[in-house]
């Protein structure tokens, strides 16, 4: 319906993960090294190899374990770029979905404007987890589809936003998972924050913008442009989503 609001109840991470993942670099040997290194770095490649091989499947996603975290314009040195707290705005664990790893490096999706916005964190800041779930929206069809290990496990009717406040495109992930006070008003059982905002709405009902898939008192919107923005589901979805998809879970939006 419309974008996140400050009157929502924190709920808290549901169902996270409890898997970490190591992540491993394996400098090249140069072509002029001897017949020993050579052996070394095959050894550590081979290790390497069988690590990646035992890795959990899925999408990785990094909270923020101290109360705050640097956010970089490039792995390493880079210039400090974000400094975000945690917990966010919302009472929620900060958490980020992972785009690229390099070394102690996490190239990170951003919760800030402009959508899509990337940065670098340090890796020793953040705890990893893996989900395999995945959540696309089909505006043109009106559907989401939520996927785990490749594999369809829910679909269903979506609204969307309007003509003047449509629902941005984009890649995102959820950043938190809320318990509306009136589990029969207009965000229905439960909402999920999403990385993104409004390219229409600077700023909504004292918030910034922020989208949200959520539930509804009103079904008889779904399949239509109803909303402000936000991707409404039914009730059922919504909880059946809020029940199993933690926080860092990947929403592709699609026009």
């Amino acid at each position: 319906m419309e974008p996140m609001r400050r009157s929502l109840t924190h709920r808290g991470t549901v169902g996270p993960l409890p898997v970490l993942v190591a992540a491993a670099v394996l400098a090249a040997a140069p072509a002029c090294s001897s017949p020993e290194s050579s052996d070394a770095a095959q050894e550590a490649a081979e290790v390497l190899e069988a690590e990646e091989a035992n890795a959990p499947e899925g999408e990785r996603v990094a909270t923020v374990l101290a109360d705050e975290i640097e956010v970089r314009s490039e792995p390493g040195g880079g210039e400090v770029v974000h400094t975000l707290a945690s917990p966010n705005d919302l009472g929620a664990d900060r958490a980020f979905l992972v785009r690229e790893v390099r070394g102690d490096w996490l190239e990170v999706f951003l919760p800030v404007r402009p959508n899509g916005s990337t940065g670098w964190i340090d890796a020793d800041d953040v705890e990893i987890t893996v989900t395999a779930y995945r959540v696309v929206v089909d505006m043109a069809e009106f559907s989401f589809t939520v996927t785990e290990g490749g594999e369809e496990v829910l679909t269903g009717p979506v609204g969307i936003g309007t003509g003047e406040t449509p629902t941005p495109p984009g890649e995102y992930y959820f950043t938190e998972l809320l318990r509306p006070s009136d589990p029969g008003g207009e965000y229905g059982a439960y909402a999920f924050g999403l990385s993104g905002f409004s390219d229409t709405l600077e700023s909504f009902a004292g918030g910034p913008g922020q989208l949200g898939v959520h539930g509804t008192n009103d079904e008889s919107g779904l399949g239509g442009e109803v909303s402000h923005g936000c991707v409404r589901v039914s009730n059922d979805d919504i909880v059946w989503m809020a029940e199993r998809l933690p926080v860092g879970t990947p929403v592709e939006i699609t026009e």
